[in-house]
């Protein structure tokens, strides 16, 4: 039953999240925001909404293993999980101006939690910070898609959604009822709480009753749980040969874990950081973002080679994160 209930917690996230961007994109489009604004900020924060729930809720039960596991493991599993499979299905090229602005930003984030876990801990004054950071990201990004610098990883988001689901992307004209869009944002946020509830509460359970820690339950079923979303769009823009999309998704995704729900987190519930994630997960973060960036460099692309060994290296993750080597 308890894993039934954590299955029902994930399905009810993932909805949760799809409602509230659609509503939220809707309301948007009615007070005349720009599309590659709502892309950057609206759907690029919704669709982190899963983890966001997970991390927050987690923390207030008590389970900070849970919280952080959660944004490390979703971080090293879209890097390595999720980039790998999305390579593996299409080889592409990496703009240099993604690689460094989105690529750079992901390895600072990860070197930033590692400063933290081991000074102050995850702190309302360090929550702060961090979501000050991310507003700042979006703002570079924005000014750079202003300006033709390239793509923004949360307005890729956005694009491939488009191939998920049209509904979830901004038009230049209003569509639909403001009412409804309200409706759609609240039924998403009160699934999302739901959800995210259940989630944790099965989580913790499950560990108990199979005796390892939080830590491992956060960085790997809540993690990969919570990352679907991202795991299903970087997917389809692969199929669909958008390689640029995938890879923004995926590097949009880690930037926004780590300064918007990391920071949330922190705010509302602030923890230290747990021993077992600062002494190797964080570091295995920080070493998987900086191979992906040597991937792309060399040669500007990213091959089926290096997709394979990266989804390698996420099974031999699991494997020593599990205790089964």
């Amino acid at each position: 039953m308890t894993y039934l209930l954590l299955v029902l917690g994930l399905v009810l996230l993932i909805a949760g999240g799809e409602l509230l961007v659609r509503g939220a994109v809707r309301i948007a489009e009615h007070l005349g925001l720009s599309p590659m604004l709502i892309g950057l900020t609206i759907v690029g924060m919704g669709t982190s909404m899963p983890e966001l729930a997970a991390s927050v809720q987690a923390a207030l039960a008590g389970s900070p293993g849970i919280a952080l596991g959660n944004i490390v493991g979703s971080n090293i599993a879209n890097l390595l999980l999720i980039l790998g499979l999305a390579v593996a299905l299409s080889p592409f090229a990496v703009p240099r101006g993604v690689l460094w602005r989105d690529g750079g930003t992901g390895l600072v984030c990860a070197a930033i939690l590692i400063a933290a876990g081991y000074t102050l801990g995850l702190t309302r004054g360090v929550g702060i910070l961090l979501v000050v950071g991310m507003f700042a990201y979006v703002y570079l990004a924005f000014r750079q898609e202003k300006a033709g610098a390239g793509h923004g990883a949360a307005y890729d988001k956005a694009l491939a959604l488009e191939e998920i689901d049209p509904a979830l992307v901004p038009s230049a004209k209003p569509q639909g009822s403001i009412v409804l869009a309200a409706a759609s944002l609240v039924a998403g946020i009160a699934l999302i709480v739901w959800g995210g509830s259940l989630l944790v509460d099965a989580a913790i359970t499950i560990s108990a009753s199979l005796g390892v820690s939080d830590e491992v339950i956060g960085l790997t079923v809540v993690a990969v749980g919570t990352s679907l979303p991202e795991l299903v769009t970087s997917a389809i823009a692969a199929i669909k040969r958008q390689g640029e999309i995938a890879l923004g998704n995926v590097l949009g995704s880690n930037i926004y874990n780590v300064l918007f729900i990391g920071g949330v987190t922190g705010i509302v519930a602030p923890t230290e950081i747990p021993a077992g994630i600062l002494q190797v997960d964080l570091l295995v973060l920080l070493a998987v973002s900086a191979i992906v960036m040597l991937f792309a460099f060399t040669g500007g692309r990213l091959s089926r080679v290096e997709g394979s060994l990266l989804v390698a290296g996420y099974a031999g993750y699991v494997a020593f994160t599990a205790g089964l080597i």
